[in-house]
């Protein structure tokens, strides 16, 4: 097989990743706290040996996440939290302590203020926030500081990690820092509003048809290629 053809196969297997990447992207656009993602391409070159051309293929080895402010939209509720700024929440999943910037929580049955999927959102010292079940007029301060009928009840966590760069994605919303965290002061807790995904529909959508066509194009030479070859080969038969 050519080098033109390990190229484009190289570039359609990074095109088709991609266009997965957006699509996910485009249906993540209005869940909250969500993280725009992106792909980066990276080559790979081998040495075939004396005399011949070394051998280089594009491999979309990489994803971006883009860790850009979302919008703020006003809810109204008593546990739908934002940060305004920079910081996580900290939530204790099954796999261990997660950050994410979604903050839409709720006490659960035993007190517990917890995350739709029932994970308990931590506070400042790294232990679950407890509301008593009959708290009433609940406030949250902006340095995070949780409060019902003009009594702290604790304190919610609000950390940045010690490595951004190193953040593992384990979903749209929750991240893995295993590098650990640090208070992040400069983080302004918004009480009655949740962060919007950064995602930018718009450009998304513009960015999938420039992958699509791209894609056909890759296509077409591959076609192209194939019906070149076949011919030849059927002109040496004749």
């Amino acid at each position: 097989m050519e080098n033109a053809t390990y190229a484009t196969l190289g570039r359609q297997s990074g095109l088709l990743a991609e266009m997965r990447v957006v699509a996910n992207n485009i249906a993540n656009a209005s869940t909250t706290g969500y993280r725009a993602q992106g792909v980066i391409f990276s080559e790979y070159v081998s040495a075939l040996g004396p005399g011949h051309e070394s051998l280089s293929m594009a491999r979309a080895a990489g994803r971006d996440t883009d860790f850009s402010q979302g919008g703020l939209s006003a809810t109204g509720g008593s546990f739908d939290l934002a940060i305004e700024g920079e910081g996580y929440f900290v939530v204790q999943t099954q796999d261990g302590e997660r950050l994410t910037r979604a903050g839409h929580f709720m006490p659960n049955a035993q007190g517990d203020l917890v995350t739709p999927e029932g994970y308990p959102v931590l506070d400042a010292g790294g232990a679950p926030l407890f509301v008593p079940p009959d708290a009433r007029d609940v406030a949250v301060a902006a340095d995070g500081t949780l409060s019902a009928d003009g009594q702290p009840l604790g304190q919610v966590g609000v950390v940045r990690p010690t490595d951004p760069i190193g953040l593992i994605r384990e979903d749209g919303v929750r991240f893995r820092a295993e590098a650990g965290w640090d208070a992040a002061p400069e983080g302004r807790v918004v009480q009655g509003y949740l962060e919007d995904s950064n995602v930018s529909p718009v450009s998304q959508i513009a960015r999938m048809i420039e992958v699509q066509r791209a894609y056909e194009l890759g296509q077409t030479f591959m076609q192209n290629e194939h019906d070149r070859i076949r011919g030849v080969l059927e002109s040496l038969n004749r």
